[in-house]
């Protein structure tokens, strides 16, 4: 029997393990809180909020390890790719499922909501591809769907911005976070978009980092500008300085520019087997 946290061979993987722990620790963690009262008046609304946002974390989070693993040089990143993106599927079920609890049980109820309400609308689409995606997730659904499987995969893109906007729905005035998320999602997309020979070079870190940031400082204007009565003018106006403190757009510079930064220190960091050579060279 293959578990997570092995391979084909049997072998204990321990980065798998530590992972598929980690994953769990949201959902352990909301429901701790639940059971000691401390997700407010409306416990139940608190925790669907709760797994609706850590699948679309991890959905992020999954959609990132391919350029991670590119950029970074790291195998061992593909190794969990398809442990995150069921974790996204796990979380957004339950998400759902709070849902069906929150309304009683009433499926006339849930159906009409869905076909009424646009945000569950496109919720329900998401999590209708998501399941899609992990029933084809097996090697063995790989095998036989051939080129098919690849282009069914794709549909992540469109629908994790369709996740994204459902996000922005339910969160209202308040959207600080979706749209840090949004930003990094931009920045996401315009790697994908690089040629191959454009996506290795450090110099585009930083142009990337810039335009995402300006992305995610537009994207939180027009959503001000569309949906309330904020003027949304002084929103992007607060992305131009510091004086209010940092906006979202200013977190996702910052965080790609790390991420640049990780870049270039693991490019000009000696590997082993340069180490080795340095040191056959000393000694001759």
């Amino acid at each position: 029997m293959i578990v997570p946290w092995r391979d084909r061979r049997g072998r204990f993987l321990p980065f798998k393990a530590a992972v598929l722990a980690v994953v769990f620790v949201p959902g352990l963690v909301t429901a701790f809180w639940w059971t000691q009262n401390e997700l407010g008046a409306r416990p139940v609304t608190e925790a669907i909020h709760e797994t609706g946002l850590w699948a679309i974390r991890f959905l992020l989070i999954a959609l990132a390890i391919t350029p991670l693993r590119a950029v970074l040089d790291w195998g061992k990143l593909l190794l969990v790719r398809r442990m995150l993106g069921l974790t996204a599927l796990a979380y957004a079920v339950m998400h759902f499922s709070l849902y069906i609890v929150q309304q009683n049980g009433n499926m006339v109820t849930v159906v009409s909501e869905i076909v009424h309400r646009f945000y569950l609308t496109i919720g329900f689409a998401v999590l209708v591809v998501l399941i899609a995606l992990g029933v084809t997730s097996t090697d063995g659904a790989i095998r036989r769907m051939g080129r098919w499987w690849k282009r069914l995969h794709r549909l992540t893109y469109p629908f994790a911005a369709l996740a994204l906007l459902h996000y922005f729905i339910q969160s209202k005035a308040n959207v600080s976070e979706p749209v840090f998320v949004a930003g990094l999602y931009v920045w996401l997309m315009l790697w994908r978009a690089l040629p191959v020979r454009w996506q290795r070079p450090i110099a585009v870190y930083p142009l990337l980092a810039i335009v995402s940031g300006a992305a995610a400082a537009w994207i939180e204007f027009g959503w001000y500008a569309i949906n309330t009565h904020i003027d949304p003018w002084r929103v992007l106006a607060a992305n131009e300085t510091l004086r209010y403190g940092l906006r979202p757009a200013h977190y996702v510079v910052l965080v790609t520019l790390g991420l640049g930064s990780l870049i270039l220190a693991r490019r000009i960091a000696p590997t082993p087997r340069r180490g080795r050579r340095v040191a056959v060279a000393r000694a001759g």
